[in-house]
């Protein structure tokens, strides 16, 4: 089954969490279906969902007799345990011959490579392609198609899907998160259930209050953004030159998969057959009338503020395919010294024949904090290519000056962590005149990696690459990375064994508060929309950053230049005391995420860590009498099995 509009073609493509389901929604007005196998996918939460092996080979068959495709999706990151299952599973695939797989994790293309299979690729949402650099990236290393970024407007993926002429892949319908793709880390640092592993307990549902500036502002529920709702405006996504029109919904039941696939079917059919005189209201009041949320159609006609967050219909936290409750606000855990002894006990266990003294690294928000850190002889400053407000982006004379004060330390520049084409515009600039005084680039999505591999300047991945296994490192790695930050989102026996098979370098954020969800949606403007209900200032940073309150605690939300929030821990992470064992599993480098500190609390921190690696400090308290600045320390995700 094909469609054609003006000789381009147009997938609807509708989901399908069992194989029951699958049997229906296959019948409907779809032209495919994608689905979970019984490992690896983004899916793992719900009991008796996802396909056996057996239902996979019968659903493939079914479908094919219909003349319809199916992808499946292996689409979360993988653990060094899971490697093996995902050699196995991606044999039993390529035997089976399913039209594509749905991709996140890099591991997977190079296993593929490796094991010579022939498996079409499609890369996930979760990969968070936003620009024409990762397109061609991905292309070249064999993916056929490329699903789009939620904050992707229309505009631009028209433009990308031109100059690339990648298939590209949109959500219409359905479920939508309110952070960048695989940029959300709260729930595996609050529960040790990674959102990128497919176990995401939803903290961006959680009942909030908003503060700042001493006041409090009604938002309730800030983060919880509405269902996608495109059927109105189909003519737009084709036109647009979409090829995959694609609805949310593996969690969702039977016949409301049906009625969507069949409602957005024939409101497509009708289209090709008289676009004139296409009514784009036919099933608009049933697909209301039955909505889960209400309704909105996200970053598909320009960022939508405050309009994309779900006020009147929200479920408070509750996965709504089932009505229960999913998790409620939860407190970052504190660091304790038995953990502390536990962690040190299981990562001396590790053998590490290349033991190293690690370096030092820091990154800083402004030129204040920069000279402190070189004045202090840090191996490495990191300098931000997201920096936040109130401070301003470092400018080429800033950089200079770094140069001429620098002396034995190395300056690294970083890039912002979603790079439209305005901004490689701008760095290719910067990057491609005069030589400057740096000693590499902080790269942050594939794309950057592509572009700027030869422009004499090493590159470092940074942690928003989510590397969890020892392939994806080594993919990075023959793409010209030196180094790599490690997901942080690792738990502690996955980062003892990724450690242990890691060649390449490797870069561990050990202090500071680093950004646990990064959005395109600002948080602020609720500030500046709604009037505040009741005074309250702030309990651990400044009244002019905003904070998301619930009774567990505050987690601070900085804006950056571009305009984009990152939410930060409430307490700090903190490492100081594994350090010893970290060196002795090969780490390279340690990173102080400083952007929030004071110079002078800055300062503390670092001379803390020196002495630490130094091995100078000889006092007995397990944080070397260093003190929290915020609500206390905590392990992170490292904190859990």
């Amino acid at each position: 089954m094909a469609r054609y509009f003006n000789g381009r073609e147009i997938e609807l493509l509708a989901p399908a969490g069992t194989f029951e389901i699958f049997k229906e929604v296959i019948q409907a007005r779809c032209d495919a279906v994608y689905f979970g196998g019984p490992v690896l996918n983004m899916r793992m939460m719900r009991k008796g969902y996802n396909l056996s092996h057996e239902e996979i080979v019968e659903a493939l068959d079914i479908a094919h007799r219909l003349d319809k495709k199916v992808y499946i999706t292996v689409n979360n990151l993988f653990s060094e345990e899971d490697v093996e299952e995902a050699k196995e599973y991606l044999r039993f695939l390529d035997g089976a011959r399913p039209d594509a797989l749905i991709v996140q994790d890099m591991a997977v293309l190079e296993l593929i490579r490796e094991m010579e299979l022939n498996l079409p690729i499609h890369s996930s949402v979760m990969m968070n392609v936003h620009n024409l650099e990762m397109i061609y990236a991905l292309r070249d290393l064999g993916v056929s198609r490329v699903v789009t970024s939620r904050e992707m407007d229309l505009q631009t993926a028209k433009l990308l899907g031109q100059r690339s002429g990648m298939e590209l892949e949109y959500f219409i319908h359905g479920d939508m998160c309110s952070v960048h793709g695989a940029n959300c880390y709260f729930s595996s640092h609050v529960f040790g259930m990674s959102s990128n592993r497919g176990k995401c307990m939803k903290p961006c549902r959680w009942d909030y209050r908003v503060k700042k500036d001493g006041y409090v502002y009604p938002a309730e529920y800030p983060l919880a953004v509405k269902d996608m709702f495109m059927y109105e405006h189909l003519p737009e996504l084709i036109e647009s030159g979409i090829t995959s029109f694609k609805i949310e919904g593996r969690m969702r039941d039977k016949e409301f998969m049906v009625m969507l696939a069949n409602s957005y079917g024939e409101a497509i059919d009708r289209y090709i057959d008289d676009p004139i005189g296409f009514d784009r209201t036919v099933d608009t009041k049933e697909l209301h009338n039955n909505r889960k949320r209400d309704f909105s159609t996200a970053y598909a006609f320009g960022k939508p503020g405050l309009t994309n967050i779900n006020r009147r219909y929200e479920g408070t936290g509750k996965f709504y395919s089932t009505g229960k409750v999913f998790s409620t606000p939860t407190a970052e855990r504190e660091l304790s010294e038995k953990r502390v002894e536990q962690l040190r006990e299981r990562l001396a266990e590790v053998e590490q024949p290349k033991k190293t003294k690690a370096k030092l690294a820091v990154r800083v928000n402004n030129m204040e904090q920069a000279r402190m850190v070189l004045e202090l002889s840090v191996d490495s400053l990191y300098l931000p290519g997201d920096v936040f407000e109130p401070d301003k982006p470092f400018t080429k004379r800033d950089i200079k000056e770094l140069g001429e004060l620098k002396g034995d330390s190395k300056i690294y520049l970083g890039l912002p962590r979603m790079m439209t084409e305005l901004h490689f515009d701008q760095y290719d600039q910067l990057l491609g005149g005069e030589r400057l005084p740096i000693d590499g680039i902080i790269v942050t999505n594939l794309g950057a990696i592509r572009r700027y591999n030869n422009t004499g300047y090493p590159l470092i991945g940074d942690s928003n690459l989510n590397v969890y296994n020892h392939l994806s490192a080594q993919l990075y790695a023959n793409l010209g990375l030196t180094q790599l930050s490690v997901s942080p989102e690792m738990t502690l026996e996955h980062f003892a064994t990724f450690a242990s098979r890691c060649k390449t370098p490797l870069e561990v954020v050990v202090h500071g508060t680093p950004a646990l969800m990064y959005m395109e949606h600002d948080l602020y403007e609720n500030t500046e929309l709604m009037e505040p209900i009741a005074e309250e200032d702030n309990q651990y940073v400044h009244n002019n950053v905003l904070v998301l309150k619930t009774d567990q605690g505050e987690n601070p939300v900085y804006r950056d230049q571009h305009g984009r929030c990152h939410l930060l821990f409430a307490k700090e992470l903190c490492y100081l005391p594994l350090l010893s064992e970290m060196s002795g599993l090969g780490i390279s480098s340690f990173r102080i995420e400083g952007a929030t500190y004071s110079v002078e609390q800055l300062r503390e921190i670092i001379v803390s860590y020196q002495q630490a690696i130094n091995g100078s400090d000889s006092r007995d308290d397990m944080l070397g009498g260093l003190k929290p600045v915020y609500a206390g320390y905590t392990l992170g995700s490292l904190q859990f099995n």
